[in-house]
Parts: structure tokens; C-alpha cells; sequence
């Protein structure tokens, strides 16, 4: 393995890593156990990427100043307990984590971007546990399917997938979640899990070599083609094909 192999797999050691932790601030309900484990690990210090963006600046500090003074006993569980629940659960605070929410025209789930991320896991060999308890397009699931990627080193498709997806809807779910939810907690988790994810798709166009698209191509990329009508020939007596 040359050098360049070499930097290019431990990039995506490191993004898979990250992506292990923030995957576990939207998975479930906060409990004391994971908690001490981020503590225990310097969360968020223990995040490999160098973050170099004003925005995953901003958002480091003020998820380093949340660790730093939480205090973690059962009337803080309670709290974010509740908070999971307004969020994840019963959307009391109307911030779904799910695609489809976001970008379907009525604001319903289970619509047509639950069905195109379905398109591209199963294209990959994968497929969602249960989509009736947790959709194809929801953010855990789409979070796993790029650290999948990244650790099969499909970059390409990794950043293909985040601008026809992941990109389109989360800056939208986590300022939902941060100006709404009730706890520190969760709104910097939203603030982080959206900054690191635009400098990892920075960091994707940088080694690709390939511009990010606009907001407006991918748009265009993801509108629906017309549909060709094919025109029946009519039969005529005495008509063949032309030779």
C-alpha cells in the first residue's frame, strides 16, 4: 500500500469513528452508561476529523461546554428522557427525523425519499431492520449507510448520497432541534451532528477533486424526469417498414 492508499484509508478509519459517536446521540434515549462513555472518552475531543470550519468551531465549544458541566444523575435522565421523546418519538417540537418530512411537498412520511435511500442501500446490500419502526430515510439509518460506505472506501458514492440526501434536509432538523428541545444536550448534539457533516462532505469534495454541487443542481439532479409517452404507429394497409 502506497502513501496516498495509506492516508486515504486512515481518513476513513477516522470518519467511520466519528460517525460511531454521533450516531450514538440519535439512536436512543440518553442513559448514564453512554454518558460516562463519552464522558470517559473526551467527547467531543475524541472526535478524529479536524473540524476547521467556523460553524464545527462554534459547535465543538459549545458541545465541549455541555460535557463539561453536565452533571449526570436521575432528574438529568428525566430531562432527557423527555427530550428524546419531543424529538425522536411523538415530535412535539415538529423536527422529524426523517428525509421525507422535510422534502415531500405534504410534510408526510414514508414518501418518496424513504424509497430512494431504500433504492440505494439495497444497491449496496443493504437494507433497513424495520421500516415501520424506524424508516429507510431516517437520520440514524442514513448516518450508518455513509460510515458504510466510507469503510467500503466508496467516497464517491458517499458524497453523491449526501448531497442528494443526508445534506438536503438535516441543516433543517438540527436548527429545529436547537432552538426547540428543552436540554443543552440535544441541542448541541443537533448543532454538531449538522457541522460535521458539511465539513466531511467538504473534506469528500477536497479529495475528489470534485467541486460540491449548488443547491440549485441537485435540485435539478433530484426533480422528477418527464415522462416519455411513446406514440403508437398506426396501421395502414399496403405499409411496411421502410429498408
Amino acid at each position: 500500500m502506497n502513501e496516498p492508499e495509506e492516508m486515504l484509508e486512515l481518513f476513513c478509519e477516522a470518519a467511520c469513528d466519528d460517525l460511531g459517536q454521533l450516531i450514538l446521540l440519535h439512536d436512543r434515549e440518553p442513559d448514564a452508561r453512554l454518558l460516562d462513555l463519552l464522558k470517559s472518552a473526551d467527547y467531543p475531543e475524541s472526535l478524529n476529523l479536524k473540524l476547521e470550519s467556523e460553524r464545527a468551531i462554534d459547535a465543538l465549544e459549545l458541545t465541549a461546554h455541555v460535557m463539561n458541566t453536565l452533571e449526570v444523575n436521575d432528574a438529568l435522565l428525566d430531562e432527557l428522557a423527555a427530550d428524546y421523546a419531543s424529538v425522536y418519538l411523538n415530535h412535539v417540537i415538529r423536527a422529524s427525523p426523517m428525509e421525507s418530512v422535510w422534502i415531500d411537498d405534504e410534510g408526510l412520511t414514508h414518501q418518496e425519499p424513504m424509497f430512494q435511500v431504500r433504492d440505494y442501500l439495497r444497491r449496496n446490500g443493504l437494507q433497513a431492520e424495520d421500516w415501520r419502526k424506524r424508516s429507510d430515510d431516517h437520520l440514524v439509518i442514513q448516518l450508518r449507510f455513509i460510515q458504510h460506505l466510507l469503510s467500503e472506501g466508496e467516497l464517491e458514492t458517499a458524497a453523491n448520497f449526501m448531497d442528494e440526501h443526508l445534506l438536503r434536509w438535516l441543516g433543517h432538523f438540527c436548527e429545529r432541534v436547537a432552538t426547540r428541545c428543552a436540554t443543552s444536550w440535544f441541542a448541541s448534539a443537533a448543532i454538531l451532528t449538522h457541522a460535521w457533516c458539511e465539513d466531511l462532505r467538504d473534506l469528500l469534495a477536497e479529495i475528489l477533486g470534485m467541486a460540491r454541487p449548488t443547491a440549485e443542481e441537485i435540485e435539478k439532479r433530484m426533480s422528477p424526469k418527464p415522462a416519455v409517452t411513446e406514440i403508437p404507429l398506426q396501421y395502414m394497409p399496403g405499409a411496411g417498414p421502410a429498408v
